[in-house]
């Protein structure tokens, strides 16, 4: 016989008090009282038939089973939030908002004055706005915690729609002082190991440096490996090395000393704004779109 399903009301429960290790604790953070926080996880565990809790010295410890069915019921909560607060808008009647994520070439960079011009025109625009790595601004845009993302490389995905803001091609920086900063042209036979800093190989940008040097069939070494492209940039400035790094890091990194070379064989970089297939996005966030192109093209 299967047992009833636990309601969102249960898990906030359960919730409570994994946070709160007690049942006092758990109340306040509800507004229950103590006794009917301690009666509704001796009910949810009746009903799922096993125990959700370890009393050790006055407090409550969550046994494998409750933790697992906390970090899978996060992404509830995480849904629950974001409605919300989109029934709050709608209850304050606001014009409009947007939530918006980008990685860091773009998000460090073009982006920023973009929103600082954008917003001036539109005062009663409510932006929500923050730099992560591109496999989490995917799964936030597909599950609807983000309006808008920004990315470079992203590449065919099933669940999005995507507008190419421009496209461009992976470059190599170095000191103005460095040897290669007298070339017109860097290749991967220019980047000896020990004056090299590689991109991390699990990043998506990581990995096309790497097919480069493949392509050519020169062998790949490093002596720094780092997961982004600005930090690239800022190693290269303290004089580390050289690094090959995507065009907005270089461009917007503002460090006088850096020089910025073409890299053969060329890496493409497209830059790019996407959103969820299910919901397009609206007019406002499409107006955004073309600014952050047209600032693309003039930078």
């Amino acid at each position: 016989m299967m047992c009833p399903a636990m309601t969102l009301r249960q898990l906030e429960i359960l919730r409570a008090v994994i946070r709160g290790q007690t049942t006092m604790a758990a109340a306040g953070l509800l507004g229950m009282s103590q006794p009917a926080v301690s009666n509704a996880i001796r009910q949810i565990e009746i009903q799922l038939g096993f125990p959700l809790f370890e009393r050790i010295n006055n407090r409550l410890y969550p046994t494998d089973a409750a933790r697992v069915i906390h970090e899978e019921s996060e992404p509830l909560f995480t849904l629950h939030a974001a409605l919300n607060e989109r029934v709050q808008d709608l209850r304050e009647s606001k014009l409009s908002r947007l939530r918006i994520l980008s990685t860091p070439p773009l998000g460090h960079g073009v982006i920023p004055g973009v929103l600082a011009s954008f917003t001036r025109r539109h005062p009663r625009l409510r932006i929500f706005f923050d730099v992560r790595e591109l496999d989490e601004i995917i799964r936030c845009v597909e599950n609807g915690q983000a309006d808008l993302g920004f990315g470079l490389n992203l590449g065919p995905q099933a669940t999005l729609e995507a507008a190419e803001l421009q496209q461009s091609r992976m470059v190599c920086v170095c000191r103005t002082d460095h040897a290669l900063a007298q070339r017109e042209v860097v290749t991967p036979a220019d980047l000896p190991a020990r004056d090299f800093i590689a991109l991390d190989g699990q990043a998506r940008m990581g990995i096309a440096v790497r097919q480069a040097f493949q392509a050519v069939r020169q062998p790949f070494n490093f002596s720094v490996e780092v997961r982004y492209c600005n930090t690239a940039c800022v190693l290269v400035e303290a004089g580390m090395g050289a690094a090959v790094v995507d065009p907005y890091s270089a461009a917007f990194a503002g460090r006088p000393h850096l020089a910025v070379r073409r890299f053969e064989p060329a890496i493409p970089c497209v830059a790019s704004a996407f959103w969820s297939a299910r919901r397009p996005v609206a007019e406002i966030g499409q107006r955004l779109v073309r600014q952050v192109r047209q600032a693309l093209a003039h930078s």
